[in-house]
């Protein structure tokens, strides 16, 4: 048996946010927030390892009072117990792993499943600073998990070769989106995963404000909006672009 903790991520739905046409930053305040895709496959590995090998799947998520749809369907898709610790948006990888590694000592667990980076900040870093300070060691980038015993082992995939990987539990382990393709639950499971309560609480660990974001403004695009009528015409003038930018 193995006892996992699984970190999801709540995040604005980027499909749904377009850029302040004056200023270029975006506008979240209406942007609704959903489970990150790559937190989707984080959910799913842990659950596959919870159904081979037996134990239970701890959600734990760091967000807003939003967050509850989140876990449900965290919920829903098999996770047995959730905690939302609120009052956060931010993408502040040295004040969440903080508070993340508080809870985490209170729970029991033989795992520590995150995707390997998040879709806004992209910094990869969580499970670098979650291995520092819970001393467990991390290994990144998986494709696939398999329990040995007392030993983790996975599998990366390189561009000439794959790579494996072991370590002795307790462990963290960062997937990729390639390690799964995260199952859509049933209708009777996700009224379940509504009636399910959600633990709710308040972080106790002060925020850090070591960083500032300069600027989050969305890239200026110019488009030259030709259209060739003539075909071979639009292939030359599309091939005088390639090679200029190529230069």
């Amino acid at each position: 048996m193995v006892d996992i903790i699984v970190l999801v991520k709540q995040m604005h739905d980027l499909e749904q946010i377009k850029p302040d046409p004056s200023t270029g930053e975006p506008m979240l305040e209406k942007s609704p927030f959903k489970m990150e895709t790559i937190s989707e496959n984080a959910v799913e590995a842990a659950v596959q390892l919870k159904e081979k090998y037996g134990g239970k799947v701890t959600a734990l998520l760091f967000g807003n009072s939003d967050a509850g749809q989140i876990m449900k369907k965290a919920y829903a898709m098999g996770c047995d117990d959730g905690y939302v610790i609120t009052e956060y948006t931010g993408n502040n990888h040295f004040y969440t792993s903080q508070v993340l590694a508080e809870k985490i000592k209170t729970i029991k667990h033989d795992l520590i499943l995150l995707g390997n980076q998040s879709a806004d900040s992209v910094t990869g870093m969580l499970a670098g600073r979650l291995s520092a300070i819970l001393g467990e060691p991390v290994l990144g980038n998986a494709v696939s998990i398999e329990i040995e015993g007392e030993d983790a082992k996975i599998k990366r995939v390189l561009e000439k070769n794959n790579y494996y990987v072991k370590t002795h539990l307790p462990a963290i382990i960062s997937v990729t989106q390639e390690i799964n393709e995260p199952r859509l639950p049933p209708v009777m499971r996700i009224m379940q995963a509504g009636r399910k309560p959600i633990n709710s609480e308040k972080t106790t660990v002060q925020e850090i404000k070591n960083f500032t974001v300069v600027s989050n403004k969305a890239p200026i695009s110019e488009r030259k909006k030709l259209i060739f009528e003539d075909v071979d015409k639009g292939i030359e003038e599309v091939v005088k672009v390639i090679k200029e930018e190529m230069r």
